[in-house]
C-alpha cells in the first residue's frame, strides 16, 4: 500500500493509519479521550503515546470525564507515579481541567462535537494534499477553534493539538491524494448527516478498516 508517508514501519502506526486516522468521528466520548490524548503528545510524537493508549485508558477510568473531573491530590500522585503514561504533572492536571470543562458544555446543551463539526459546516474538509510536506501543522480554523476551547476552560489545545485532532477524528481528510484511505475516508465523510453530528451516537471510532 502506499500509504501516507508519515506511518513507516511500525505495525502499531500502520493499524492506527489503516483503521483509525482520517475516520468521522461525532462521538462526544471519543472526541473528548483524543483530544486528552492530542495534549500528552504536545512535544512528543504520536507513535509514543499510541504505544501507552491502554495504559492511558486504565489509568484515567476509560476517560470518563465524571470521574476524572473528580480527581483530587491523591489520584494525581498516583497518575504521576504511573510508568505505564506520560508523567507530565501540568499535563495531567490539564486532563481533569479538561473533563471539567467538557462537562460543563454538556450542561450547557452543548458538546465537542457540536464545537468541532459546527467549525467545518457538518462536513469533512476534503484535502487533496499530494505529499507529507504540503500539509500543514496548522490552519486559520484550528486557530479560531483553539482559542474557543481556551476560552471555555479547555487547557494543552493549541492551535497545532487542535488541527492534529481534526486530523485524527476526520473533520479534514489529511491522507495524501495516493494513499488507499484517502477515498475510502472521503466516502466515509459523504455518509455523515446532520443527525449523526446532532445525536452523537454514531461512533466511528476503532471500527473501520
Amino acid at each position: 500500500m502506499g500509504r501516507c508517508a508519515w506511518v513507516g514501519n511500525d505495525p502499531l502506526y500502520i493499524d492506527y493509519h489503516d483503521v483509525e486516522w482520517g475516520v468521522p468521528e461525532v462521538n462526544d466520548q471519543a472526541l473528548f479521550e483524543k483530544l486528552i490524548l492530542e495534549g500528552f503528545q504536545a512535544g512528543l510524537s504520536w507513535i509514543t503515546i499510541l504505544r501507552k493508549r491502554e495504559n492511558f485508558r486504565k489509568a484515567f477510568d476509560q476517560f470518563d470525564a465524571e470521574k476524572i473531573a473528580r480527581f483530587g491530590a491523591k489520584r494525581l500522585e498516583k497518575l504521576m507515579n504511573d510508568e505505564g503514561i506520560i508523567r507530565n504533572r501540568a499535563k495531567i492536571e490539564a486532563s481533569v481541567k479538561n473533563a471539567r470543562a467538557y462537562l460543563k458544555l454538556q450542561e450547557s446543551g452543548s458538546g465537542l462535537r457540536h464545537l468541532f463539526w459546527g467549525a467545518v459546516d457538518g462536513q469533512p474538509i476534503q484535502n487533496n494534499y499530494k505529499s507529507l510536506k504540503d500539509i500543514p501543522g496548522k490552519t486559520e480554523l484550528s486557530t479560531k477553534l483553539s482559542k474557543e476551547l481556551k476560552r471555555l476552560g479547555f487547557a494543552f489545545v493549541g492551535p497545532t493539538t487542535v488541527y492534529a485532532h481534526f486530523q485524527a477524528m476526520g473533520l479534514v481528510n489529511d491522507h495524501v491524494v495516493d494513499c488507499p484511505r484517502y477515498e475510502v475516508c472521503a466516502k466515509l465523510g459523504t455518509k455523515l448527516t446532520q443527525d449523526d453530528i446532532l445525536s452523537g451516537k454514531k461512533n466511528l471510532f476503532r471500527k473501520h478498516s
